[in-house]
């Protein structure tokens, strides 16, 4: 076989990059024509969009008017039949008929003429005044007469005009009035149709639309046009029946066609063609993401009952009343009683423990009021009386009709994890020692330049004074100023030392009641030592009469110290005047819990919190400090909810950032260590949380 020539193989190279350049063309006009063609069709959808939304709006706004017609001529009716009761039991006379009537025509206006006729056809009683009789009004309101009188029921007419007069266009609603079986007459109301839609139909839909009444022939009876006369753009319409009358309501729009290019900006089209090709892609992505994890769940669930009974987690059904409908075996093997004997139980349950009887009862109780804690943590024995921890969560039992049956709760034995958290807690101990420790070579400069001050001046005191011994002219009262500063100088060099002393001893913590005002007054020494190397000025709002809080003194005082020097070295860069510190406690009322707390706020004038800073400041050997740990802000949070409480930050509005610490008050019963805590202390080795 004989290879191609090269001038053929130099043609062939040069084509590829040729059909490359052309496909690179060919892309950006096919995106072009795509973008052409959503500019053109987007207006036109939105247009038709908008033109479907005020059609059903206004089919909606007629069925509405169409129902209050029909609920007023309803209640109108009634209050005629009323009128015929009374007129039948002879309650009513003719003399007293007008007076009666015109308070109801005074409170509706769509009434033209009420007439009360007797067998003959002669009015008996008129509100026009006039006498007449059955052949003044028109003939489809004689024959709707004759039917009424013939059924024995209530009856409208025709709308039409009375003989001899051209308006207005009325319809006659006939009451025949029995006496037993003797017919003693009837009681015509005739409606204006005209009033009819002045006074039933709102004023902001009249503004809006043209609206007609026409009989079944399309023969207009009335019509009100307040907006003016209709488009014929969106137009309805809808029966109204009536007792042995139809009429026609026709609505017509006075709002024309929406325009094909609605008030949107072009350069949001263009953004927003754009973005549908990459939503389109991103639409067609996640489809098939779907698809695939619906298909994967549907194979999951034809195996539910294979994998409840090989779970590890322990499954209990409870019915309405409490009692157990179903066990999977991992609970039974969690308690070491057998299903037989633990389905169709009610409380209490063998493996409930006998100390922790009444918080189960009380879930029990709001089990049967409907008031499940969706998750809680329990102490359960088993069967050879061993207590273990267990973590519950709860949820309702519906069945295929979306009823609820029962309660469906799911055991997780936590004694491992329990374990974990316990020897978690020691690590941070040790690892919160070493961070105080750390702190206290930060402010051993400053601590020494503090005692010499004190100690300066005790020297320079006792100088004096032997001075003055030495003299011979020793006055005892002129030594007592001395004396006083000697000892008030002394005081405050120890009360330093005992600060640092009592902050680096390592201890287990202990919770005892605590008041914020002591706390803040023993760590502002250290705070203050910090503060005059950064010419920060510390000022403190705490008032004496806050409630005492259950915690450890020198652990919140070690968050008070991690937080200020935070705050004490953000503002180093600000300038003197700025530099304030302020420490405030506030007692305030947890708005989801309704429990009252004392919140700690530490608030600085420095640089603030970047963005990027803020999505890790709490995470542990995180840190913008190039000599730094990365652990003080985790272990100060570590030690607030260990109190039961919560650490957060925001943004000082004034410049700075604000950190707060919220701690629950001190109930008036002071329990160290619950029973269940008791319990499980019994069967896990003993923890020191941080």
């Amino acid at each position: 076989m004989t290879s191609p020539p090269a001038s053929h193989l130099s043609a062939f190279q040069a084509l590829v990059p040729s059909r490359r350049h052309t496909l690179r063309w060919i892309l950006p006009i096919v995106l072009v024509l795509l973008f052409l063609t959503t500019l053109i069709w987007l207006p036109r959808q939105a247009q038709q969009m908008e033109s479907n939304e005020r059609q059903e709006q206004l089919i909606a706004d007629s069925l509405w008017v169409e129902q209050a017609i029909r609920f007023q001529l309803s209640r109108d009716d009634e209050s005629m039949r009323l009128v015929a009761n009374d007129i039948v039991s002879d309650h009513l006379k003719p003399d007293h008929f007008h007076s009666r009537i015109t308070a109801l025509l005074r409170n509706n206006h769509e009434f033209y003429r009420v007439t009360w006729f007797d067998p003959e056809g002669r009015a008996l009683a008129s509100t026009d005044d006039v006498t007449s009789t059955r052949h003044d009004l028109s003939v489809a309101s004689q024959q709707a007469e004759h039917y009424s009188q013939a059924i024995g029921r209530p009856l409208y007419s025709a709308p039409a005009a009375s003989p001899g007069v051209g308006e207005p266009v009325v319809m006659d609603y006939h009451v025949p009035l029995f006496r037993g079986r003797q017919y003693i007459g009837s009681l015509v109301t005739s409606y204006s149709t005209v009033s009819v839609l002045n006074e039933m139909v709102p004023w902001w839909f009249a503004q809006d639309n043209e609206i007609t009444l026409t009989d079944t022939d399309d023969k207009m009876v009335a019509q009100r046009t307040a907006g003016g006369p209709g488009l014929n753009v969106y137009t309805h319409q809808r029966e109204l029946e009536l007792p042995g009358l139809t009429l026609r309501l026709h609505t017509n729009s006075t709002k024309s066609a929406p325009k094909l290019l609605p008030n949107l900006l072009v350069g949001s089209v263009i953004v927003l063609a754009l973005g549908l090709i990459w939503s389109l892609w991103a639409l067609w992505r996640d489809i098939n993401r779907r698809t695939k994890a619906e298909g994967a769940l549907v194979n999951e669930v034809t195996f539910r009952s294979a994998m409840e009974n090989s779970l590890v987690t322990g499954m209990r059904a409870r019915d309405l009343e409490g009692r157990i409908t179903y066990v999977n075996p991992a609970f039974c093997k969690m308690v070491g009683i057998p299903a037989n004997e633990l389905v169709g139980k009610i409380p209490p349950m063998p493996y409930w423990v006998p100390e922790a009887m009444d918080e189960y009862q009380e879930r029990f109780a709001n089990v049967l009021a409907g008031r499940v804690t969706p998750q809680f943590e329990t102490i359960f024995q088993r069967n050879n009386g061993e207590r273990f921890p267990v973590l519950i969560f709860e949820s309702p039992l519906v069945d295929q009709h979306g009823r609820q049956t029962g309660w469906m709760g799911s055991m997780l034995d936590i004694t491992d994890r329990k374990r974990a958290e316990d020897l978690n807690r020691m690590q941070e101990e040790k690892l919160q020692a070493s961070a105080r420790l750390a702190s206290m070579g930060e402010i051993a400069s400053t601590l020494a330049h503090e005692l010499n001050q004190p100690l300066a001046a005790i020297s320079s005191y006792t100088t004096g004074a032997l001075n003055m011994m030495h003299k011979g002219s020793l006055d005892p009262a002129s030594l007592q100023p001395a004396l006083e500063k000697i000892n008030s100088q002394a005081q405050r060099a120890g009360h330093v030392i005992r600060s640092v002393h009592q902050f680096v001893k390592k201890r287990a913590p202990s919770r005892q009641p605590v008041s914020i005002k002591s706390l803040v007054d023993n760590v502002t020494p250290l705070i203050e030592l910090q503060a005059q190397q950064f010419l920060v000025v510390l000022q403190s709002t705490i008032p004496v009469n806050l409630p005492d809080v259950l915690g450890d003194a020198v652990l919140l005082e070690q968050v008070l110290l991690n937080l200020t020097r935070n705050a004490i070295q953000a503002m180093a860069a600000v300038p003197p005047e700025r530099r304030i510190l302020r420490l405030l406690a506030t007692l305030e009322r947890d708005s989801a819990t309704a429990q009252e707390r004392i919140t700690v706020s530490v608030i600085d004038h420095g640089h603030g919190i970047a963005p990027e800073v803020a999505a890790g400041l709490f995470s542990p050997f995180f840190s913008t400090k190039a000599d730094g740990m990365g652990m003080g802000l985790n272990i100060c949070r570590t030690t607030i909810e260990f109190h039961g409480g919560t650490l957060s930050y925001t943004d000082n509005p004034a410049g700075g950032t604000i950190f707060r610490f919220c701690l629950p008050i001190l109930s008036v019963k002071f329990v160290p260590v619950s029973a269940a805590q008791s319990a499980i202390q019994s069967t896990t080795p003993p923890a020191t949380p941080l």
